[in-house]
């Protein structure tokens, strides 16, 4: 939610334009050119493409009824499932008062719906109270966690971060240590070796070389990638403190690379972007999973959130972790059929959780 993020998002091409996210920031202040006291990024939407809640199934209902569903408001970061703040409000007050203001901007702009993305406790407190809609989700994060024996007086155990990479897989049950090891010995046997760069470590040429990786992720799948070159040229001058890249070389040459987002401050690694110019097996496990998460262990990290879909991330030490989003629907037929889908959507995600957590990959405490 930083300025110099959302920024470099519309001046780059990312946003606007014909990508089918038109800018629609939202202010909301005491009097006409009074102090400002709440505001939202928000986005009118002519698709769902690079939101990670997906809503394809609503699109569907909607036109097979005649009705449609675009343009729609969106109340997100673009392409950034991370959570955080969306209302950015003085007091409840004013965040009430911000949401009521997004209710009339949709119907001001003939959208059907308005959809806030990966918030915060308080944005969330302020939608239910407000009559929105909740939705359940599913992201995968890894945690720098360690229990060790409980000391003398308390039957409690002592949670430290891993000491190292090796501390952390002796946490897994035998199996999955067993392969990460044989995944990272069969990158290594390749011939392939990593490099480290962040912040001002990452020159021009390191930042082209990633975006022709993350480029060709996306032609492989015949697809555009979201995020212009410009974008990252940005976030080289403005953010650079806030990315770390991991450069993967064979025989001299620089064959694949990937990129996490961090956040210092509260000890938190984000994402990934990824690419290869080259088809080497677990290459991408070990860019993606393997070297962030070393990293994040050596930099003594708290977390490191894997985003949206991929059980496979379990097998990897990354758990499962629910996730909300908060819903506006106009019409009111409508919003009578998604609230009883979200019902009976909460119950399934609720097995699925307790599913997945007899599933966990750590031995047993």
């Amino acid at each position: 939610m930083r300025h110099a993020y959302l920024r470099a998002m519309e001046t780059s091409g990312s946003v606007g334009g014909d990508t089918g996210w038109e800018p629609a920031t939202l202010t909301v202040r005491e009097h006409e050119g009074g102090a400002l006291v709440a505001a939202a990024a928000a986005y009118l939407k002519t698709h769902s493409y690079g939101e990670y809640v997906f809503d394809w199934a609503w699109a569907d209902a909607y036109r097979r009824y005649g009705v449609p569903y675009y343009p729609k408001l969106l109340v997100a970061v673009p392409f950034t499932p991370v959570p955080g703040s969306r209302l950015l409000a003085r007091d409840a007050p004013a965040r009430a008062l911000l949401l009521r203001a997004l209710g009339a901007l949709a119907r001001e702009t003939d959208c059907s719906s308005v959809h806030l993305l990966f918030g915060d406790d308080a944005d969330y407190d302020a939608a239910r109270a407000n009559g929105w809609m909740m939705r359940q989700g599913v992201q995968f994060h890894w945690h720098n966690r360690h229990d060790v024996a409980p000391v003398a007086d308390t039957t409690a155990p002592i949670v430290l971060p891993y000491a190292d990479f090796a501390d952390f897989l002796a946490s897994l049950q035998r199996d999955k240590r067993k392969k990460i090891s044989q995944e990272r010995r069969r990158v290594g046997e390749a011939g392939v070796t990593f490099e480290t760069l962040e912040g001002a470590q990452m020159t021009r040429a390191d930042w082209d070389f990633f975006h022709a990786c993350y480029r060709q992720t996306y032609a492989e799948h015949f697809s555009t990638p979201y995020l212009t070159r410009d974008f990252f040229a940005r976030m080289q001058d403005t953010m650079a403190d806030h990315w770390v890249m991991f450069v993967a070389s064979r025989g001299g040459k620089r064959v694949a690379c990937s990129l996490i987002a961090i956040d210092r401050a509260e000890g938190a690694a984000f994402g990934r972007y990824w690419g290869a110019l080259e088809s080497i097996p677990y290459v991408h496990f070990e860019a993606c999973y393997y070297q962030p998460l070393q990293w994040c262990i050596e930099n003594r990290f708290r977390r490191f959130e894997g985003g949206a879909q991929g059980e496979h991330k379990m097998a990897r030490g990354l758990m499962p972790a629910r996730t909300q989003s908060a819903h506006w629907i106009a019409e009111p037929e409508f919003a009578r059929a998604i609230g009883s889908h979200l019902k009976q959507e909460s119950g399934a995600i609720d097995e699925y959780l307790s599913e997945l957590d007899d599933r966990s990959p750590f031995k047993p405490s």
